[in-house]
This record gives C-alpha cells, structure tokens and sequence, in this order.
C-alpha cells in the first residue's frame, strides 16, 4: 500500500519542483526596488503578478494558459516582471522575502486578491490591473492589458 501512495505522488513531487524552478529560470524578479530601478534604466513599465502558488489553483492555472505562452513570451519583452508569491507554507520562501511580499501585498495588493496583475510605470505609479482568473483557458483579458501597457 505504501508503494502504491509513493507511486501516485511521484508525479506531483516533481510538478511542484518544476513550478519553483520554471520561475527562478525565468525573467521574473523578486524585489520591488530592483524591478523598479531596472524600469527606470530601461524606460519599461512593469508587471506586477501576485500569486499564492501553494494554494491557489487559478494562480497555477494562468502560469500554464498564460506565463507558459510563447504570446506572453513577447509581450513580457516590453516590461519588467515582477514576481510576488505568499505562498502558505512559509518554508517556501526566506523570512526576508515572506516580509517583502506581504509588505508589497499591503500596499498595491489591499483587497488581496489572486491571482492578480497590475501594471507600474517606472515611477511605481498604478497604471492598471486585472484580478482572477475563471480557469477556463481564455486569457484574451490578460494579453489585451499586456499590449494596452507596452
């Protein structure tokens, strides 16, 4: 019987890893203060994503029908992403980094609403946002607020 458990969660292992390293491969940063410096330097807005990636299943399912697209691939060309997790189990993050993104989620997050995409300009100044997601595999909302704020 133990075999048989360890078999069945082989697959969601391995699918848990491989979401924590698709992210830290990617083009997303985990600062406010270093995205914001780096919209500043490059004349970009950028694209702010708060997620609860342990216990939300629309935030999973966007990354898959939205982040995962070669569509988002371009558009995210033209900002500065900026990853927000708060993930429940506190071992996923750092303590320091837990800290930011709450403090983060205070600020531009009040309603704490995920998932949750919102748009800055290099200034920090909240040009739009887009909130949940109906886990439907249309995303035409968020690549229509992607190429509104290029």
């Amino acid at each position: 019987m133990k075999y048989l458990f360890l078999l069945f969660m082989i697959p969601f292992l391995a699918t848990a890893q491989a979401e924590i390293t698709t992210v830290n491969d990617s083009k997303w940063i985990t600062n406010y203060e270093t995205a914001i410096s780096k919209a500043k330097k490059q004349k970009k807005n950028v694209l702010v994503y708060f997620t609860g990636s342990d216990w939300c299943p629309p935030c999973k399912m966007l990354k898959t029908d939205l982040f995962d697209t070669n569509k988002f691939q371009e558009l995210s060309n033209n900002y500065i992403l900026l990853y927000i997790d708060v993930p429940r189990n506190k071992d996923l993050l750092s303590a320091k980094q837990l800290a930011h993104n709450k403090d983060l989620l205070t600020k531009l997050n009040k309603k704490k609403v995920f998932p949750l995409l919102k748009v800055l300009d290099y200034k920090g100044k909240e040009l739009d946002a887009l909130s949940g997601y109906s886990m439907n595999g249309v995303v035409d909302s968020h690549l229509r607020l992607l190429e509104k704020n290029k």
